[in-house]
């Protein structure tokens, strides 16, 4: 297994990258889609970046999701709710979501796509998990196991 990320929601991309750069964060990848209405900012530390435009040993990503396109108010995060999750690289999803949910953990995000699964910490805090290389081909029980819950 291998640390990836952690996801935070923005509300000003521009603002929060100027502070990442105060700490000495770069942004490293940058993912803007149109149609999901969101961007995806990757920021790293020089130590863990490998230059532009490739994934980093440790990241930071920031999440701003777009106002909608009718003029109605952005999201407001509260509670919590700008932390997103923390990610991990996994060498095989189904057998890593086999040994949790054997271990009493709940699957909130099946592997259904043989590539990511969303669990939880027994405090909730939402951890993604990631497929090493290509995505697996799609597999029982997980390809039409249903969501459960938040992720």
């Amino acid at each position: 297994m291998r640390y990836l990320h952690t996801m935070i929601r923005v509300t000003d991309p521009d603002a929060t990258i100027a502070f990442f750069e105060l700490l000495g964060l770069k942004q490293v990848r940058r993912m803007d889609s149109e149609a999901g209405r969101f961007s995806l900012i990757f920021l790293a530390a020089d130590e863990d970046s490998k230059g532009e435009g490739k994934r980093a040993d440790a990241e930071v990503e920031l999440t701003y999701n777009w106002p909608a396109e009718d003029g109605s108010p952005a999201e407001v995060y509260t509670g919590g709710r700008n932390f997103g999750h923390l990610a991990y690289r996994v060498d095989n999803i189904y057998e890593t979501c086999q040994r949790l949910l054997d271990g009493g953990v709940t699957i909130n995000r099946p592997p259904r796509d043989g590539n990511m699964a969303f669990v939880r910490t027994p405090d909730n805090i939402s951890i993604e998990l990631l497929q090493a290389g290509d995505p697996l081909p799609p597999a029982e029980p997980w390809a039409s196991m249903p969501n459960t819950g938040q992720w």
